[in-house]
């Protein structure tokens, strides 16, 4: 019960929030023009500021362990590509590729990740370095993903959407903020006091910004259209890949906050990352959305299932 009551309060504050962005939009507060400046805003500037100061305030190399990530780094990367390839044998409608891929691969690790851990063990364990790991392939293959099935790409041949991937890549603010972090998590660099303070100030407006944005562009009607793609999205992400990854990470020895941490990166709801980058992308946004809002409300059963299920077996 106090797994499934900590579950409950982190996941249902996201959710109201998407729910207010979505009640004020209805009261005309909101409109279509503010909603894309908060779009721009958090992609460009909030989004990389949080993950710099997250990637930077990290200390990789007091809990660095090679096995552990190795297994993030090798299961990111086949959770993007094999959903991928299975999305693209399988989804008729070619338009709704990469939003589906993205949103059904990319969990909420660095917002939900410490947080989860630290409820259960008192420390953040072995969370950081799983989102040292995994949270900059998240954006690389998100990046390349949505690039190659972007709406404009269409007629685009192959070269040329392999320069723009190449480019988008080299330009994302996202990956930009992750990888201005690296060297000062590795370096063990601090930031003098001023400059973090007014990055922590900064990186604590992306979360809520950008839940409003989902709810102020949520489209109930043309969401409805997509239930189908949205609750497969949300099985997956939810669900399956637990599933499948964890009798690998058990066989490979993880236990406690590792097994805990891991299940955060392969189980956590989709992150609100997939709707902003899904929208500045030229990505089906609507789709993102539905699954954001789906796989929130949705994660606290399913990740207080895991907990009890991994408990029961004494792995945690």
């Amino acid at each position: 019960m106090d797994n499934f009551i900590f579950s409950l309060n982190t996941t249902l504050p996201v959710f109201l929030v998407i729910v207010l962005g979505w009640f004020l939009m209805q009261k005309k507060m909101f409109n279509d023009n503010f909603v894309n400046i908060i779009n721009k805003y958090v992609f460009k500037a909030a989004l990389p500021v949080l993950l710099f100061k997250d990637i930077a305030t990290t200390p990789i190399r007091d809990v660095f362990n090679p096995k552990f990530v190795i297994f993030c780094m090798v299961g990111t990367t086949v959770m993007f590509m094999g959903i991928w390839a299975l999305t693209a044998i399988f989804m008729k409608d070619r338009t709704m590729v990469g939003a589906f891929t993205q949103a059904a691969a990319r969990g909420s690790a660095a917002v939900l990740g410490i947080a989860f851990v630290q409820n259960i063990y008192g420390d953040s364990g072995m969370t950081p370095l799983m989102i040292v790991a995994a949270v900059p392939l998240y954006n690389i293959y998100s990046v390349i993903i949505l690039t190659v099935c972007a709406n404009d790409q269409v007629h685009t041949n192959a070269v040329d959407t392999i320069k723009r991937a190449f480019i988008n890549i080299l330009t994302n603010p996202i990956i930009l903020g992750i990888a201005a972090g690296v060297p000062f998590s590795l370096l063990n660099i601090e930031l003098p006091p001023i400059v973090l303070k007014t990055v922590t100030s900064i990186s604590q407006t992306a979360t809520p910004m950008a839940l409003l944005a989902v709810g102020a562009g949520f489209e109930g009607r043309k969401a409805i259209k997509k239930i189908k793609p949205t609750l497969i999205a949300t099985f997956i992400k939810l669900v399956a890949l637990p599933a499948i990854f964890f009798p690998f990470a058990i066989a490979m020895g993880f236990r406690e906050s590792a097994l805990v941490a891991i299940l955060v990166m392969v189980g956590s709801p989709t992150t609100v990352t997939c709707y902003i980058m899904a929208k500045n992308m030229g990505n089906d946004e609507v789709l993102s959305s539905s699954i954001v809002v789906t796989a929130t409300l949705l994660s606290s059963i399913t990740l207080t299932f895991w907990i009890f299920l991994l408990k029961s077996m004494n792995l945690i």
